[in-house]
């Protein structure tokens, strides 16, 4: 028999207020407490006005501190509250399984403690880079690959289809600890890829709008030029087949 507590994260999706699916707004209206993630500050304001009691997950970022005893942490404060028996909602932004650690483990967490959780969706980066990009994967494939894993685990690439790599922004941090990319570190993702592709080949650096009167970013360099430009948190690489 499950418990009373219980847990549910949702997907606030890319565009703030835009993404948002009547069900998961609905879900955080009705939480005891909603625990969000999200690095901006307007879609903690924003899920502020459907629910009272909005705790922020960013508190446990920190420099030089490895994100997985940080996802720990967030695990650990939001099954506090599911075992005091509170319907507690997780916002997390854009897709709450892509990329994101906490929304997983703390569902699994709660079910194997006896506690009713599960999972809403939300509209992801994928998605949006799908519709800005005018890409349909079922047209030549696609592959996707977080650039360290890329890396390191000795992945391989397809160039028929489209190569998505995911994080570059922190592409070759091994030690989880950073939240910027160094120069080398991005020549030796270049020099990872110029081993499937010639050096003009066209490469296209994506990051989607975050507010409506934004506009995504979709910069076409080739592939030499990758190393010099600017890569942040957000810079998804999105390589077209050759």
């Amino acid at each position: 028999m499950n418990k009373k507590g219980s847990l549910v994260n949702v997907g606030l999706g890319m565009t703030l207020g835009a993404h948002i699916t009547p069900i998961s707004r609905s879900y955080i209206e009705k939480a005891d407490v909603v625990f969000v993630g999200a690095s901006n500050n307007l879609v903690e304001q924003w899920v502020e006005t459907m629910n009272d009691n909005v705790i922020s997950l960013q508190q446990f970022y920190k420099e030089g501190t490895s994100r997985m005893i940080t996802y720990k942490k967030m695990v650990e404060i939001i099954m506090q509250e599911v075992r005091k028996g509170k319907k507690v909602c997780g916002a997390f932004y854009g897709h709450p399984g892509v990329f994101a650690w906490p929304p997983h483990q703390s569902i699994k967490q709660a079910q194997s403690e006896g506690f009713k959780a599960h999972m809403e969706p939300g509209i992801s980066a994928e998605d949006c880079l799908y519709a800005d990009l005018a890409i349909d994967p079922g047209t030549y494939g696609c592959i996707h690959y977080e650039a360290t894993q890329f890396l390191y685990k000795n992945k391989k690439l397809d160039t028929t289809s489209y190569v998505v790599l995911w994080e570059v922004g922190v592409v070759g941090d091994k030690s989880l600890t950073k939240f910027s990319v160094e120069s080398d570190d991005k020549q030796m993702l270049v020099e990872a890829l110029l081993k499937y592709y010639q050096e003009d080949q066209e490469v296209i650096l994506y990051e989607c709008a975050l507010l409506a009167i934004e506009k995504p970013r979709m910069e076409r360099v080739r592939l030499h030029e990758l190393a010099m430009k600017n890569i942040t948190l957000k810079t998804t690489v999105v390589i077209p087949p050759a």
